[in-house]
């Protein structure tokens, strides 16, 4: 074997990127997030301000078809994922069987079993407009999907024309949602939609791009989604925040995390270089809230962000770099509103799915109109053989 570092020289004319990062790998209409301006924005408008003012059929409807609906548009719509979000008897009694420790693992075999059983094939060669259906049907599926997992019977009948978050709220915490608490629940399905080419996204965009059935494609997503680094920090605030206890304990607290080198759930961001917009949004959701966790959380926000600018100035002062201030991100002030509304801390990861399965399925479809399958390079850096 030749040991040569470089044997191939077109392999030297690649550029190596570790995790994509800096690469456009795609165009999209649906979002963008403007990280150093702390903006996201959702098919041409500002996430915060739908978030704050519309329903999630009316995003879901702006994300699909570009624009947001008048009153007869949103109707019909909101009527159809309604309607296609009832699970017939047997396939709830097929998810009741796929109940577990793990929810989100148990939605991910729940939602490929039913794309399965309901014969979805690959969307090669097929009208759009038809995959485009199996499409939103599977996700208008996602609220009475994590019910039935969560309570191991039939999702209970709501009201006429409860809404995507209604229904799902109602749900997983047993009872009609206040009009507060469905706001709040709103509000996060919303700002969580859609966030550019996250790593559940791409996932969901290159299953796609070979053609494979939508299901195939919505389960990449939430597979990837499992994976910690991704998805389910919001938990483990509430486990951060129970440990510190009371206010008096947070700087303390706060610092020796700090001071053995364990992260801090709910701070810091890949993209976001000032406040995430998502976050500060949710911030006030919960102050409105006044739920009894507010104050502790506050407090330890102050403590956390203080300790962490000093941690980065010594950081940057001894390695002669710029100081990077790190902020508070969606997770942390989205545990402190899900729990207020009685969301389970086990269910948060499956909460954002029902939210982000939305924006998969509309990445898929826009995947699906102008299709290329993805094949990136790879740099070989193994040996080449002698002859």
């Amino acid at each position: 074997m030749n040991a040569n570092a470089n044997p191939n020289p077109d392999n030297t004319a690649k550029t190596f990127s570790p995790g994509l990062e800096g690469v456009t790998a795609c165009r999209t209409r649906l979002s963008e997030v403007l990280g150093k301006e702390g903006k996201l924005i959702l098919a041409g408008h500002n996430a915060v301000t739908l978030a704050e003012n519309n329903t999630i059929e009316e995003v879901w409807f702006l994300l699909h078809e570009g624009r947001l609906p008048n009153p007869a548009e949103l109707a019909a719509f909101k009527a159809k994922v309604e309607k296609l979000g009832v699970l017939p008897a047997d396939e709830v009694n097929l998810i009741k069987k796929l109940r577990g420790p793990e929810p989100l693992s148990a939605f991910r075999t729940a939602l490929s079993a039913i794309s399965n059983k309901r014969g979805y094939k690959p969307w090669l060669n097929r009208p759009v407009e038809e995959v485009t259906e199996e499409v939103i049907a599977l996700c208008a599926l996602a609220p009475a999907i994590v019910e039935v997992l969560h309570t191991g019977r039939r999702p209970r009948v709501k009201t006429l024309n409860s809404g995507y978050a209604e229904r799902y709220l109602w749900g997983v915490s047993g009872k009609k949602p206040s009009p507060e608490d469905l706001r709040a629940v709103e509000t996060y399905l919303i700002l969580t939609m859609d966030h550019g080419l996250n790593a559940s996204t791409f996932a969901s965009r290159v299953t796609a791009s070979t053609g494979a059935d939508v299901g195939a494609a919505l389960t990449s997503g939430v597979a990837t989604l499992s994976g910690p680094l991704h998805g389910g920090a919001p938990g483990p605030v509430l486990d951060m925040l129970d440990a510190i206890g009371t206010c008096e304990n947070a700087d303390a607290w706060v610092r020796a995390q700090l001071a053995a080198k364990i992260p801090l759930m709910g701070f810091g961001h890949r993209i976001y270089r000032t406040d995430d917009p998502r976050a500060m949004t949710l911030k006030r959701v919960a102050e409105r809230q006044n739920g009894p966790r507010i104050e502790l959380a506050k407090v330890t926000e102050q403590a956390a962000l203080k300790a962490l600018e000093e941690k980065q100035i010594q950081r940057a002062a001894a390695e002669n770099k710029p100081v990077r201030t790190l902020r508070v991100n969606v997770e942390f002030w989205t545990a402190v509103a899900l729990e207020h509304v009685g969301i389970p801390r086990n269910l948060f990861s499956s909460t954002f799915c029902v939210s982000r399965i939305i924006g998969w399925g509309e990445h898929i479809v826009e995947q699906i109109k102008d299709n290329k399958i993805y094949r990136p390079l790879s740099q070989y850096t193994g040996e080449m053989p002698a002859e």
